[in-house]
């Protein structure tokens, strides 16, 4: 007998009514390769070191002070605090529902979850409220300080958590408390008579609202989340030090035509834009986030897939300012560009989408921890100049074990945790795998068939580009098996279904979809090639015209001191864009990659008696450059072995500055 229809446990599960062209796939799980390793490092030591993090940090004292079980002073000087309680929460949640967990690691963690479960509760006030900065330092300005004081922000973590924990293990406790707070809200917001007519500084309630509305069946949830999307724009906000368009307050959002201010802002709204139009069927909404989207794809993103060029407002910069040592490109910004690219490939079906969320995923997310799971980047450059002096902190170039405004870590916490759910979904015709880890993959009803279809991936991607998927499960009729072709690799793959080559052109925007009826063991192989390449930058990009960059698949590629010869500076290597790039398989390197070999050159140094810097031009100074290998590693890897000179965009050379001598042997 076919097995009934239920939703795999992710963070996102739309309604039988909601709009759409794909659906998170029923189940999902990575058993192997990259992400499998990631994720089980977060598993051990991550997310259990989140509680010592947290503790340490003071997030758990200033929630007993407003539950009243301990005396002294609010730890640290930010309101928003409990947010990371809650993003810690949701990752915990996510690792529950993993079958993968370690059962006496399950157990711990379930004893962490009632600790604080039971500590939210007794926070909590009877009308509902909890934040414990505004209980504790500021009781007189709840609901007065919308602009930096996030309560909003803190009560849409919590209620992800919550969602989270009852979709993972069926206990209400969590959202019980969630639903309290939200109905609080909901009581004190919108325009009529008594009530405050008001938006966040940094949207977050939104999608939460969509996710309990989904999870609840309760409507006004949806139409509170509408409400808020409604009433931003509208100047409700204080200018500040950075004006409106900081927060996405200067303009309603179906009449926006660029992304602008704060980046993790900008986009937790449009994914809640994206969240509200699923579930109402309002096509301004989905327009105005597609619009959004592709100016942000267009003319603010990082080849790393990292977004926000300023320092200090965390903001996106003007079309093209995408400076190298300057890149801000927060972690938490990738993790939201995942979030809001995601819930457009499940609206629209377009690859790109899934394009973007790869690039995101591997190089611009990826690169915010570490290896061994306790360090964190808040910022991610694509280059690091000679001499740099680390700062650490959260403005540091390199990975730390904790920040004073703590975001990232526990976001990227939830997001390893929960990343099975956003690989694969279901269509009107059958499965599509539109992400690649080895791993099962189901879905339940597959094309109106009332039976289930499910398979089995197998790959090294992203080091090797074979990609097999062999059918466990399937109807006895025909449906459709999926697979994306990522844009990088057009007219570089080759494809075959149950030992028979698939024509080119069965390939159409992006996927290849293979229509059979499949019986159980057939397999469908997808080659990528993953020869490196070099990539240039838009025109428009002052900072890096002339620069040239190495990829392979979809990883961004990196050259940094650590695989130089002594005396290197990474600042004076040019790449030769005539020459050949090769590769190497490294088992040993940083867990086992492939690293990419260029030629080029090194310019010699300057006269030592030439004291001024700028010189006359076509004036030179220096010797002829010398031969120079160069080897890039893939970026999300850079700073392991040591904090010094890395950059992703290196110069080409030059004729000014002459050929390298015979090239560089590899």
């Amino acid at each position: 007998m076919p097995r009934s229809p239920r939703p795999a446990p992710g963070p996102l599960i739309p309604t039988a009514s909601a709009r759409g062209t794909l659906r998170p796939a029923s189940e999902a799980a990575i058993t192997g390769g990259l992400w499998a390793a990631r994720r089980a490092v977060n598993a051990a030591v991550s997310v259990p070191d989140g509680y010592e993090r947290l503790t340490e940090a003071g997030n758990f004292h200033n929630l007993r002070l407003a539950a009243g079980t301990t005396t002294g002073a609010y730890v640290n000087n930010l309101p928003f605090l409990d947010s990371d309680v809650y993003k810690w929460l949701e990752a915990v949640a996510w690792q529950l529902g993993d079958p993968a967990t370690d059962p006496n690691e399950a157990a711990r963690l379930t004893e962490r979850v009632d600790e604080v479960t039971g500590l939210l509760a007794d926070a909590q006030d009877d009308n509902g409220y909890l934040q414990s900065y505004y209980q504790v330092v500021r009781p007189d300005r709840r609901w007065a300080e919308l602009d930096w004081g996030h309560e909003l922000y803190c009560a849409g973590h919590l209620i992800q958590a919550a969602v989270a924990h009852v979709r993972t293990t069926g206990r209400t406790g969590l959202l019980d408390i969630a639903r309290r707070f939200a109905d609080h809200i909901d009581s004190v917001f919108g325009t009529g008579e008594g009530r405050l007519d008001g938006v966040c500084g940094h949207p977050e309630i939104e999608t939460a609202l969509v996710e309990l509305y989904r999870c609840t069946g309760e409507r006004r949830y949806l139409d509170l989340a509408g409400w808020f999307i409604d009433r931003r724009g509208h100047g409700l906000l204080p200018a500040g030090g950075f004006g409106p368009r900081y927060w996405q307050d200067h303009t309603p959002v179906r009449e926006a035509d660029a992304v602008t201010g704060h980046a993790v802002r900008q986009l937790y709204l449009l994914a809640g834009v994206a969240d509200v139009h699923a579930e109402t069927g309002e096509a301004e909404l989905l327009i105005a986030a597609e619009r959004l989207w592709e100016e942000m794809a267009a003319t603010r993103t990082y080849l790393t897939g990292g977004i926000g060029s300023h320092h200090t407002d965390e903001a996106f910069g003007d079309p093209y300012e995408l400076p190298s040592e300057r890149a801000y490109t927060e972690t938490c910004a990738a993790i939201a560009s995942v979030m809001f690219s995601w819930r457009l490939l499940l609206a629209t079906g377009r690859a790109r989408y899934a394009d973007h969320m790869e690039r995101v995923l591997f190089n611009g997310f990826l690169s915010g921890v570490s290896l061994d799971g306790a360090h964190y980047s808040y910022v991610n450059p694509l280059q690091v100049r000679e001499g740099h002096v680390a700062g650490g902190g959260d403005r540091g170039a390199f990975r730390t074990r904790w920040f004073h405004c703590a975001c990232c870590p526990p976001n990227v916490m939830r997001l390893l945790a929960s990343l099975p759910h956003y690989l694969a979904a279901a269509d009107g015709a059958g499965l599509t795998l539109h992400q690649y880890a080895t791993g099962a993959y189901a879905v339940d009803d597959v094309a109106g068939s009332g039976a289930r279809a499910a398979v089995e991936v197998t790959t090294d991607y992203p080091w090797d580009g074979r990609i097999r998927v062999a059918v466990t499960e399937t109807p006895d009729a025909e449906w459709t098996l999926t697979l994306r072709v990522p844009a990088w690799a057009a007219g570089a793959w080759r494809a075959s279904a149950a030992g028979e080559p698939v024509a080119a052109d069965a390939a159409e925007d992006g996927w290849l979809r293979v229509r059979r009826r499949w019986r159980r063991g057939e397999t469908l192989d997808l080659d990528l090639d993953l020869a490196p390449r070099l990539t240039a930058p838009p025109a428009r990009a002052d900072a890096l015209r002339g620069c040239l960059a190495i990829e392979r698949g979809p990883l961004v590629y990196c050259a940094e001191r650590a695989d130089h010869p002594e005396g290197t500076v990474i600042d004076d290597l040019r790449i030769d864009p005539a020459a050949p790039l090769g590769e190497r398989r490294e088992p040993g390197l940083l867990g086992g990659i492939v690293t990419v070999r260029a030629s080029g050159a090194a310019l010699a140094p300057r006269d030592a008696g030439d004291w001024w810097p700028y010189p006359a031009a076509g004036t030179g100074r220096a010797g002829a450059p010398a031969a120079a290998d160069i080897t890039a590693v893939p970026y999300h890897l850079w700073g392991h072995r040591t904090q010094a000179a890395m950059r992703v965009w290196l110069p080409a050379l030059g004729a000014d500055e002459g050929p390298a001598a015979n090239g560089a042997a590899r």
